[in-house]
């Protein structure tokens, strides 16, 4: 196995790969989505206020590389640098090939349908709604289940409750299917701060509870990023039956996906983008009743996770396409609105020691030859 120098670490020895058995199918006893992150394109300026340039064939084959693993992708996502960088025009092409990529081999897909396209501060309930009545076309136009994300623009303009009742409504009723809600804490975004009308997690979570019992039936589940595993355990016992509760806690996602005699959670995680193998292992050892192995793969991520998603949470897709690039997912180290600039050398070279403790670098020596790479460029000698 390859060795390098880890500032602040010294010598490191990366270890051999995790030894998985994958069948390709999807789990049965839990449903798993990963939010996929997008490749952008090295060649175009992906400075920040500029349009977004993607690299389609590398975006693309990474959304295969998980369908291949029996995982369902949440597309369109904050971890595709939804509103960070990713502008509405390339977000729909994003949308519309990746629809088209999943028919064509049976993959499960999930998009995001928001706001975003709206560039004006001074905005009314209605051009939101209109906003998200046009998303939700282009999401359904691709075969896409829609995700009703958080919307910044409805954080800002909406009066209370009832505003976003009588908004997230119309949207519902609209839809051809059960929809997915979507409640992102202000940790991975601070305008999203009160949303469903209250700072108040608990009044928040009483109108949450109102709309879904409101629309039972046309709600497959709702999508919680809260990094609060009792607040998350509390409202899925509260939930109407037939109604999922996505974990999206990047925390503590092992416990809650394992769950109790109460009940588990389902998955729609960020954190599923780089841990696709293991999360795809573990899940099938769910299956089949073997604990220990679910609970033996996952908790070597568990320590990565917390260090991607550490505060400031939002700029946890950094981490994740840090290490898609030592993964050999893809060729670079850009990203969208420059936001490879988002964590520092010590934080990705502590990301890089966890990934290797997680067994989640399949190719050792491409991992050592570009962390040193990206160390020289950094002026640190590994």
């Amino acid at each position: 196995m390859p060795d390098l120098n880890l500032p602040g670490t010294g010598a490191h020895r990366l270890r051999e790969p995790v030894v998985l058995e994958l069948s390709g199918t999807a789990p049965v006893s839990r449903t798993a989505f990963a939010a996929a992150h997008v490749v952008a394109d090295p060649r175009g300026k992906n400075t920040p206020g500029s349009p977004t340039t993607v690299d389609w064939e590398a975006t693309l084959a990474f959304r295969h590389h998980l369908w291949s693993l029996g995982l369902g992708i949440a597309d369109a996502m904050d971890t595709a640098q939804r509103g960070m960088g990713l502008d509405w025009a390339a977000t729909r092409e994003l949308i519309t090939r990746s629809g088209a990529e999943a028919r064509a081999v049976g993959g499960r897909l999930a998009c995001g349908v928001g706001s975003d396209q709206l560039t004006s501060a001074d905005v009314s309930l209605a051009d939101i709604l209109a906003a998200y009545e046009q998303q939700l076309d282009v999401v359904e136009e691709a075969g896409a289940q829609p995700i009703l994300m958080a919307s910044r623009a409805l954080a800002a303009t909406a009066a209370g409750p009832d505003d976003y009742l009588r908004l997230y409504g119309r949207l519902i009723g609209q839809a051809r299917q059960p929809v997915i809600l979507h409640w992102l804490g202000e940790m991975f975004d601070p305008a999203l701060r009160g949303y469903w009308g209250s700072a108040d997690l608990d009044r928040a979570t009483e109108t949450v509870l109102a709309l879904i019992n409101e629309h039972t039936e046309q709600i497959d589940g709702i999508k919680v990023s809260l990094l609060d595993a009792d607040r998350e355990i509390a409202l899925r016992r509260a939930l109407p039956e037939g109604v999922r509760l996505y974990t999206g806690d990047d925390f503590n996602y092992p416990e809650l996906i394992r769950g109790d005699a109460l009940g588990h959670s389902d998955a729609l995680l960020g954190v599923f983008d780089p841990i696709a193998p293991v999360a795809a292992a573990a899940l099938h050892a769910l299956d089949a009743g073997d604990l220990d192995r679910y609970d033996s793969l996952l908790a070597p991520t568990l320590p990565l996770a917390r260090h991607l998603f550490a505060a400031p949470t939002y700029h946890y897709k950094t981490g994740i396409v840090f290490v898609a690039w030592l993964a050999g997912h893809q060729n670079h180290f850009t990203m969208v609105a420059g936001a490879q600039n988002g964590r520092s050398v010590p934080h990705l070279v502590e990301l890089f020691r966890l990934a290797d403790a997680a067994g989640i670098l399949p190719d050792p020596d491409l991992a050592a030859d570009r962390m040193r790479r990206f160390l020289a460029v950094a002026g640190v000698e590994a």
